[in-house]
């Protein structure tokens, strides 16, 4: 087998082989034969041959993407040329392939782009038991070596089986957060199209054979289809949500739960239909985790709200404040022995699933809440203690000069009486009653916002202070 050489240019690969993916259009800005030469690059990079020490194998699992199999197949060839074994568990939502990474002990590739339209695809890869792959620890690497020729195939290829790994995942999940002793929820479940389709069927009822639990699951499209013929499979955008706020009120259900394409992100509406912050669910579970392991340290990035820290301290918690990204997060968790951690976007990450993040034991968890509350316990109820303040949500704005337009910020506030700021990621400017987030995003020339206050009008002027002065200066 030839693989390309001399075919990827810096230019070509910068769009494709992101900080902490690999993620763009097929075959418009990648196909199969970059995925063959990522698929042998990557053994290369994450030490996976044998006799570099290496378990000799490699594990990987796709979403219902129309493009997922051609990519698969090239990237196995890839792994396979460098002597390597190859594991297909088939479909898979991305906590399933790290569950596979954590069971099985070996380095994995997940082929989605998560919450991005049909067009694209990607791969989110992972050493063993989960450890993070991002620009520093693999992804700088596996650019190089594509980029500066990749030798020839060895004599002795490796196979490439098929295993089944959706009912120990179930199993595993289920073993984490016992749902059997709680009072019967109805819920109302949003795939998206995606892959919560399957795992949500394995999971929460009884598709992977496991026995029922007291959940009455009403599904809103599981049919598994990566073209996302009813809506984007990405539950942060307000729209996405409407089809489940609907739903879970004319249902009568307890909850509603959305998931993004590859399941690894879970969002949630309560009976009402109104859409519950990541932060309350952040803190819910952050007090779970505390009531278990009393005194353990939780990890949140610097966009949740005020409410995580204050929570995980009045439950004898240590609450460590990090940047917003999932290698962060985890590295932090590793250095720090936390047992759980949660971000803004809906990513929440636990110690006993390989520091990884899981939609689905997030999930459980508030599921398992709700069901050992007091009968006729509503769920805005129990999540009120988390709803504290108010918050304007994510903000984007387009700006010419990202850094002449945060100096313009920080300007205005630095000499403030009361005010503290802090440059963890991007700007954050603090006070008593309101503070505020202004990061630059990675790839666009867009400046984030995020404003949180004790009451609406407090936010609204801070909000509205903030974007005059970042929008008057964009020039």
């Amino acid at each position: 087998m030839t693989l390309p050489d001399g075919t990827w240019t810096p230019d070509r690969l910068a769009p494709v082989i992101k900080a902490y993916d690999v993620r763009g259009v097929v075959p418009d800005q990648w196909d199969a034969s970059l995925a063959r030469a990522l698929g042998a690059a990557a053994v290369e990079a994450l030490g996976v041959r044998l006799e570099d020490g290496g378990p000799g194998a490699l594990v990987i699992g796709q979403d219902m993407r129309p493009s997922g199999e051609e990519l698969v197949v090239a990237f196995a060839e890839g792994v396979t040329s460098r002597g390597c074994d190859v594991i297909r568990i088939g479909l898979s939502s991305t906590d399933g392939l790290y569950f596979a990474s954590g069971a099985l002990g070996l380095p994995g590739a997940m082929f989605t782009a998560s919450h991005n339209p049909a067009r694209y695809n990607g791969i989110k890869l992972c050493r063993a038991n989960a450890a993070p792959v991002g620009e520093d620890s693999g992804l700088r690497q596996i650019r190089d070596l594509v980029l500066s020729g990749l030798p020839p195939a060895v004599a002795d290829p490796g196979s490439v089986t098929h295993r089944d790994m959706l009912r120990p995942y179930a199993e595993y999940l289920r073993d984490l957060v016992d749902l059997r002793g709680g009072r019967p929820l109805r819920v109302v479940v949003d795939a998206g199209n995606g892959m919560a389709g399957l795992t949500v069927p394995a999971v929460l009822e009884t598709a992977a054979g496991l026995d029922p639990l007291p959940l009455e699951v009403i599904p809103l499209y599981f049919e598994l289809d990566g073209t996302f013929p009813h809506h984007e499979a990405n539950p942060i955008e307000p729209e996405n949500l409407r089809d489940l706020q609907e739903a879970v009120v004319r249902e009568g259900a307890d909850l509603g739960l959305a998931f993004d394409g590859d399941a690894d992100r879970c969002f949630v509406v309560d009976e009402r239909g109104r859409a519950v912050t990541p932060s309350a669910i952040t803190a819910l579970i952050a007090a779970r985790e505390l009531a278990r392991e009393p005194g353990a340290t939780i990890i949140h990035n610097c966009i949740t709200s005020r409410t995580v820290p204050e929570v995980i301290a009045e439950s004898g918690g240590v609450a460590v404040r990090t940047r917003v990204g999932h290698s962060f997060i985890k590295a932090r968790m590793a250095e720090t022995g936390a047992v759980f951690g949660g971000e803004h976007s809906g990513h929440f990450y636990f110690a006993d699933f390989w520091r990884a993040d899981s939609g689905m034991l997030a999930a459980l968890h508030v599921l398992a809440a709700l069901g050992q509350a007091p009968q006729g316990t509503a769920l805005s109820q129990l999540l009120a203690p988390y709803d504290r303040y108010v918050a304007s949500g994510e903000i984007n704005s387009e700006v010419a000069d990202v850094g002449a337009a945060t100096a313009k910020v920080r300007s205005a506030y630095g000499d403030r009486a009361g005010i503290e700021i802090d440059d963890l990621d991007g700007l954050t400017v603090s006070a008593p009653a309101w503070w505020f987030n202004l990061r630059p995003s990675n790839t666009e020339p867009l400046l984030r916002l995020n404003v949180e206050a004790v009451d609406a009008g407090t936010m609204e002027a801070v909000r509205d202070e903030v974007l005059a002065l970042v929008r008057g200066g964009a020039g």
